[in-house]
């Protein structure tokens, strides 16, 4: 990389730049990696192909396996912070202990919100749903009230 000049994000200038027609996209690892990224906080194709000087199609042609896995993304920057911070936790960094244990806490209890609320519909919640016509009906007829309700039981003193 002798006589090669670069632009200001770091790429190297490409032959014929000032010329007619838009240099090509050179894809690089850094670059998918920030693809990545930005799906991971949920950022549009238009942004991030704005991000990259470049136009959402041609983002598509050449990122289209990072894109593949666009729900995944967050996924994958969390598993990736979390690898980095485990080290940190086996080398002895105190405080990475600390907030990895915080994390492993609060993974917990979403677990256990996430178990109770899948428990099932409670009985509160069966009973003030609306009934049908028929069964509405049929639970009438069961019950006896209004003109034809059977006389309360005398007071027996």
């Amino acid at each position: 990389m002798a006589d090669f000049e670069f632009d200001l994000l770091g790429d190297p200038i490409p032959e014929g730049f000032g010329k007619r027609g838009r240099p090509p996209h050179r894809v690089t690892d850094e670059k998918r990696k920030l693809v990545i990224q930005l799906l991971a906080f949920g950022w549009t194709l238009e942004k991030i192909a704005a991000a990259l000087s470049i136009t959402p199609p041609t983002l598509r042609k050449n990122y289209f396996r990072e894109l593949k896995f666009k729900e995944e993304a967050k996924a994958r920057v969390q598993a990736k912070c979390l690898s980095k911070l485990m080290e940190q936790v086996e080398a002895g960094n105190v405080s990475a202990i600390e907030k990895y244990m915080t994390r492993l806490e609060r993974a917990d209890q979403q677990a256990k919100a996430a178990a109770l609320a899948h428990r099932g519909p409670s009985v509160a919640i069966a009973s003030a749903q609306k009934l049908g016509k028929k069964e509405a009906r049929k639970q009438q007829a069961h019950s006896y009230d209004g003109k034809y309700a059977p006389p309360e039981a005398p007071l027996l003193n």
